[in-house]
């Protein structure tokens, strides 16, 4: 089965069944998807597939506070700039101490916010639970930009 990416023409589709599906079983009414989220789920690359978007969906609908489903864009993760990753990432020279120095200063500017849509890895473009591999990688301790 092609990657959802390959199938934009899907998008609407899913986005009405999961919809109406987690609205269900939430007690709430979905009767709209607003057409800006609509667009901006039509765009993004969907490197978690199916799975992501179903994600993303449902907790659209736990925050919806009415019967148009909106996407906050802070939810639809973006595709991670180049980076290291692994063990070998901390000790890799300046390129890993360039990524250290720039998850540090994001992390000083969110207080050691990892996640959410004020948070590091909202700002760096990746998924929180990227950034939290490459702060452990990297031997940065978040706790102290607390």
């Amino acid at each position: 089965m092609p990657a959802l990416r390959e199938r934009l023409e899907d998008i609407p589709l899913l986005v009405d069944y999961f919809a109406g599906r987690l609205a269900g079983r939430m007690g709430k009414e979905i009767t709209q998807i607003e057409r800006r989220s609509l667009s901006a789920m039509q765009q993004h690359s969907w490197p978690g597939n199916v799975r992501e978007l179903q994600n993303v969906i449902e907790r659209s609908v736990i925050l919806a506070d009415g019967e148009v489903l909106r996407v906050d864009p802070g939810m639809l993760v973006h595709e991670p700039p180049p980076c290291i990753s692994g063990p070998a990432a901390a000790e890799s020279g300046s390129g890993g101490s360039d990524r250290k120095s720039q998850i540090e200063t994001v992390l000083r500017e969110t207080r050691g916010k990892v996640y959410g849509p004020n948070g590091a890895a909202a700002r760096l473009h990746i998924a929180g639970t990227t950034l939290d591999s490459q702060i452990l990688a990297l031997g940065i301790k978040k706790y102290q930009f607390k």
